[in-house]
C-alpha cells in the first residue's frame, strides 16, 4: 500500500463519526489522535508556533475524549486526556511543579454545562435543593504561568510545560509590571504560588506587529503567540521591551490560604496586589452561569484581549478538595468554549471506507474550504440512515461545522442550490474491498437493526485482516520496533505474514526463502537483524499487552491491565476465559463480570471471543511462541496499596464514586464482588449478600469510619 493510500485511509477514518466507530477503528483513531495532539502540544507550548486554531485543537481533544468515553477500556497510556501541554523546552532550566498545573475539561453547549453540574451533584451525593455557587470568568487566551513567593518575595516563575514540569522564566517574568516582585507578608501564606495567564492586549499586539514590519521582521500570528514568544526570550531585555500583561486565576502550593471560597480567595489575591479580571462573577444556578456566558460572549469583540470561552469554578474550596481531579483536569471546574465556525461548500463525492471489523462508513469528499483557520476536504456522514434522513446528494451545496469532532460534520444541504437530476445516494450492500455481502445486524436485545452495515467477509476481507495484524504489533500491543504499519502491509501483501504467530517464525522462515528480508527494497542487513532482535525481545511481553494485542472487542489497555492483575499469568487467564465462555451462569463468568472496570459488555465480548475454537487455537499457537510476563507488584506506598476492596451498603460520609476514587488513588483495587482474594469489605447500612459472603469467607469487614481511619 502506498503512502498516498495510507494517508487516504487515515483521512477516511478521521472523517468517521465517533458514534459510528467500532472498537478496532477506535483503537486506530486514538493512536492517531495521541500522536497528532502531542505534535501540536510541542508546537503550541514549546515553540509558540501553532499550526492549527484553538477551535481545531479543541476539536481534536474533544474527539479523543468522546472516543474514550464510548470505549473506556481503550484509553492509551499516552492518552492526551492523561497529560497536559508538552515537555519544557531544552533552552530553559526545568522546574518540577510542587502542585501539578493541570488543564480544564471543555463543554460546548448548555447541555454540557448542566451535565457538569449533575456530575458534581452525583459525586458529592447532593440533590437539587442543595445550592452550589460557581465563579464565572473569561478564559484568557494566553500563556499559563506559576509565580512562587517565599517570605513575600518572588523567587521563581515557571511555565505550565507538560503540567508536571515547566520552564524557569523567572528573569523574564520580573520584567512584567503587572506582576508584584514583593508583597506585604502580613497575613500572606508562606510559601504562596499564584497562577495566572500572561497575555498581550490586542492594541499592543497591533503596535508590536507594526514595529516588526518596520524592522523587516516577521509579524506574529496572533496575540497569544506574541505573548508566548516574548516570554520565552533567552535575553530578558527583549521580554522587558514587550507589552506583556497578567491576570491571576488561581494558586498552587500555599502555606494556609485564608479563605473558604474561590471568591474570597480572589479578593485576597487582589488585596495582595495581583490583577484579576473585572468580569469575574459569582453565579448560583445553571441559568445564571449561562446568562454570564452570553454576556461575556456579547462583550467579546469589545475587549482589548483575546478570550475563547468562560470558566466555571465551584466556589466552596472544601468541596473542590473532595471532588479532586480526574485525568488531566479538575472535577470542580470546566471551560465553556465559544462555538465553532460554519461554512458552505460543495459535496463532490461520497466514498465508503471499510474498517478493521468490516464496518462500512460513508465519507463526504468536499470542495476544499477553510473552516476555523483550517482547510478541510472531508466530512463525516455518520451512516446510511443519516444520509437518508438529511437527504444529502452528490453535487449538493452543504453547510458544514467544526464542533466536537476533528473532521467537520455536514449539518444540512442547501436544497435551493441542488443541481437538477441529483439522485439520492444508494448505500452499497456489498463490500467495496472484497465484494462480500454487507449486512446490518439485528440487536438481539432490542430487535432493532444496527446503524452500521458490516462486511461478512471476515478474514478473507483484506480491509480487516491486515488491520488486525497492524493492531497486534502496534505501540500499546506487542510494540515490535521495525514492524510498523507499512512493513506489515508489505509482508502481508507478499504472503509472508498472514497471522500473528507467523511474526515469531519470521527469522526462521526467512532463512529458508530465496529472497531474504535484508534484500527487499527499503530493508538491509542491519534493519533485518534489528527487526529479528526486536521480535525476540518481545517474546516476553507483559500479559496486559498480550491481552490487548488479541484485538477483542471492548478490550483496551486499561482493561488488559485489570485482567492481567486479576489472573496473574497467561495460563490462569486462558483457563478462566475458557471456563467463562462455557456458560453465562458459571462462577467463572460471574467473577469476570464483577471485576470492577469490566462489566457485562466486556465480559460478554471475552466470553464470545474464547467461545470460538479458532480464536483459542490462535491464542494457544501464540503461547507456543511467546511467554507473557506477569505485571510488576503494585508499589506499597499506602496501607491499602495492592489490596482488593469491596464497598457495600450505603456510605454516609461520601458517595460510592468518591470512595472508589480515593481508594484507587491510594493504589487499591476496587472490585464489585467478594471472593477469597478480597482483602477488605467496607460495609455501610443496608449491606446484604456481599457482607454475608465476606463473613463466610473470613474476609476483614470494616465500617466506613474504620476504613477512613485506615486510609487517613
Amino acid at each position: 500500500m502506498s503512502k498516498t493510500d495510507n494517508n487516504r485511509d487515515q483521512a477516511l477514518l478521521a472523517a468517521k463519526a465517533v458514534s459510528a466507530l467500532d472498537e478496532a477503528e477506535a483503537l486506530v483513531e486514538l493512536a492517531r489522535l495521541a500522536a497528532e495532539i502531542a505534535d501540536h502540544d510541542v508546537l503550541y507550548h514549546q515553540k509558540d508556533a501553532p499550526e492549527i486554531s484553538d477551535a481545531t485543537y479543541d476539536a481534536l481533544r474533544t474527539r479523543n475524549e468522546a472516543i474514550e468515553t464510548r470505549f473506556p477500556s481503550l484509553v492509551r497510556e499516552d492518552s492526551p486526556s492523561l497529560k497536559v501541554g508538552a515537555a519544557p523546552a531544552s533552552a530553559f532550566e526545568k522546574i518540577v511543579h510542587r502542585v501539578s498545573m493541570l488543564s480544564l475539561g471543555n463543554v460546548f453547549d448548555e447541555e454540557g454545562v448542566r451535565d457538569f453540574l449533575e456530575r458534581i451533584r452525583r459525586f458529592l451525593g447532593l440533590d437539587q435543593t442543595d445550592e452550589l455557587a460557581f465563579t464565572a470568568e473569561p478564559k484568557i487566551d494566553g500563556l499559563s504561568i506559576t509565580l512562587r513567593y517565599e517570605g513575600g518575595k518572588l523567587v521563581q516563575a515557571a511555565t505550565r510545560g507538560d503540567g508536571y514540569e515547566g520552564e524557569n522564566v523567572t528573569a523574564n517574568v520580573r520584567t512584567i509590571s503587572d506582576i508584584p516582585k514583593e508583597i506585604e507578608t502580613c497575613g500572606v501564606p508562606d510559601p504562596l504560588e499564584v497562577r495566572g495567564e500572561i497575555y498581550m492586549s490586542r492594541s499592543a499586539f497591533q503596535t508590536l506587529n507594526e514595529e516588526q514590519l518596520r524592522r523587516g521582521d516577521r509579524p506574529f500570528a496572533n496575540p497569544r503567540n506574541a505573548a508566548a514568544g516574548s516570554l520565552r526570550q533567552l535575553d530578558s531585555s527583549i521580554t522587558a521591551s514587550r507589552p506583556l500583561r497578567f491576570f491571576a486565576y488561581g494558586w498552587g502550593e500555599v502555606g494556609a490560604l485564608p479563605a473558604e471560597t474561590q471568591g474570597e480567595a480572589y479578593e485576597k489575591l487582589r488585596a495582595w496586589g495581583f490583577p484579576l479580571n473585572l468580569l469575574i462573577k459569582l453565579t448560583r444556578s445553571a441559568e445564571e452561569m449561562l446568562a454570564t456566558y452570553r454576556d461575556i460572549e456579547s462583550d467579546r469583540s469589545g475587549l482589548d484581549y483575546d478570550i475563547d470561552g468562560v470558566v466555571y469554578k465551584l466556589d466552596r474550596l472544601d468541596l473542590q478538595e473532595r471532588l479532586g481531579f480526574v485525568s488531566r483536569s479538575p472535577r470542580w471546574a470546566v471551560a465553556h468554549k465559544f462555538p465553532a465556525e460554519k461554512a458552505t461548500t460543495v459535496l463532490r463525492d461520497i466514498e465508503i471506507q471499510v474498517g478493521r471489523t468490516g464496518s462500512l462508513t460513508p465519507v463526504a469528499k468536499l470542495e476544499p474550504v477553510t473552516v476555523g483557520g483550517v482547510v478541510v476536504q472531508n466530512a463525516t456522514l455518520h451512516n446510511e440512515d443519516e444520509i437518508e434522513r438529511k437527504d444529502v446528494r452528490i453535487g449538493d451545496t452543504v453547510i458544514i461545522q467544526r464542533a466536537g469532532d476533528v473532521i467537520p460534520q455536514i449539518l444540512e444541504p442547501v436544497t435551493e442550490k441542488r443541481p437538477k437530476g441529483a439522485k439520492r445516494f444508494v448505500f452499497p450492500d456489498t463490500c467495496p474491498a472484497c465484494g462480500s455481502h454487507a449486512v446490518r445486524e439485528v440487536d438481539e436485545r432490542t430487535g432493532k437493526r444496527n446503524v452500521v452495515r458490516r462486511c461478512t467477509g471476515g478474514l478473507i476481507c483484506p480491509a480487516q485482516r491486515v488491520e488486525r495484524l497492524k493492531h497486534f504489533v502496534s505501540r500499546n500491543s506487542f510494540d515490535i520496533e521495525g514492524l510498523g504499519e507499512k512493513s506489515i502491509q508489505e509482508l502481508y501483501d507478499d504472503g509472508i505474514i498472514q497471522s500473528p504467530q507467523q511474526i515469531f517464525t519470521l527469522a526462521e522462515e526467512d532463512a529458508k526463502r530465496e529472497e531474504k528480508l535484508a534484500e527487499r527494497e527499503g530493508w538491509g542487513k542491519l534493519s533485518a537483524q534489528k527487526l529479528f532482535a526486536s521480535i525476540e525481545d518481545r517474546r516476553g511481553v507483559k500479559l496486559d499487552r498480550f491481552i490487548f494485542a488479541l484485538g477483542i472487542r471492548h478490550m483496551g489497555g486499561i482493561t488488559g491491565r485489570l485482567l492481567a492483575r486479576t489472573y496473574g499469568t497467561a495460563e490462569n487467564f486462558l483457563k478462566a476465559m475458557r471456563a467463562a465462555s462455557g456458560a453465562r451462569e458459571s462462577e467463572a463468568f460471574a467473577e469476570l463480570e464483577n471485576i470492577d472496570g469490566i462489566g457485562p459488555t466486556a465480559a460478554a465480548a471475552l466470553a464470545d471471543f474464547f467461545g470460538e475454537p479458532r480464536n483459542v487455537d490462535v491464542v494457544e499457537a501464540l503461547l507456543q511462541k511467546v511467554t507473557p510476563q506477569e505485571l510488576e507488584a503494585v508499589d506499597q506506598t499506602s496501607p491499602v496499596s495492592g489490596k482488593t476492596v469491596v464497598f457495600t451498603g450505603t456510605l454516609e460520609k461520601m458517595t460510592r464514586s468518591e470512595a472508589k476514587a480515593r481508594a484507587e488513588r491510594l493504589g487499591a483495587k476496587v472490585s464489585g464482588s467478594v471472593s477469597k482474594n478480597t482483602d477488605y469489605v467496607v460495609a455501610g447500612p443496608g449491606a446484604g449478600s456481599k457482607l454475608k459472603n465476606a463473613k463466610e469467607l473470613g474476609v476483614a469487614v470494616l465500617s466506613e469510619d474504620e476504613w477512613l481511619e485506615l486510609i487517613a
